[in-house]
């Protein structure tokens, strides 16, 4: 999709520092849980574009982008303060590593990772397939959504700091499946660690470095 305005239709908190914003979706828009869309804004006369990945398990009427807000940079804080009606330039989406209608979804996220994390997540159960998460962060968020995937069945692991990912991997990736990384570089290479040492072979993992 070429850059288009399209109007938020929420913005809600779902944890510390962070928000989602739920945007109207175009008649022209597919994309599956785990691609990124480009958001630009324009701050003080510049455009500023940033890239969010989607975190809801369709984009059926709306989607979803979970967006950390650090309150000294230059984009957040200003997505931070929109409100329904108001517009957004977006293009996209992005991106190869995304949920395909695998049966068992093996997803390990660090950070704002637990966006793409928990949508893969809902949309695998919505299609009767499985899921195991495992989440690390300092402060987690989306909380609520996560108690609900543990309600339905699925493997959670939420880890704080800078826990060991050894055990919960294993577990989750003890039945096999496609294994989705999403997180920062550290992130990412303590999840790989931790899948070698349960005998996984990531070759074939998809994996998104988010810098």
């Amino acid at each position: 999709m070429d850059e288009r305005s399209l109007t938020v239709a929420a913005v809600r908190t779902v944890g510390p520092d962070a928000i989602a914003i739920d945007v109207e979706t175009p008649g022209d828009f597919t994309a599956q849980p785990g691609q990124f869309v480009k958001l630009t804004l324009s701050v003080d006369g510049e455009d500023e574009s940033r890239f969010y990945t989607i975190s809801s398990p369709d984009v059926d009427g709306e989607f979803e982008m979970t967006v950390g807000i650090d309150p000294d940079g230059e984009v957040a804080p200003q997505l931070a303060d929109l409100e329904a009606g108001d517009s957004v330039r977006i293009s996209g989406p992005f991106g190869s590593d995304y949920y395909e209608g695998e049966s068992h979804a093996v997803l390990l996220a660090g950070g704002p990772g637990i966006g793409p994390a928990i949508g893969i997540a809902e949309r695998a159960i919505a299609d009767g397939n499985d899921a195991a998460v495992v989440y690390r962060d300092d402060a987690p968020i989306h909380e609520e959504r996560l108690d609900a995937l543990r309600d339905q069945g699925v493997l959670v692991h939420v880890l704080e700091g800078d826990a060991d990912l050894t055990d919960a991997v294993a577990e989750a990736s003890s039945a096999g499946g496609q294994v989705f990384i999403y997180g920062f570089a550290d992130f990412l290479d303590d999840a790989t660690a931790a899948l070698e040492a349960a005998g996984v072979d990531t070759e074939d993992a998809k994996v998104e470095n988010f810098g």
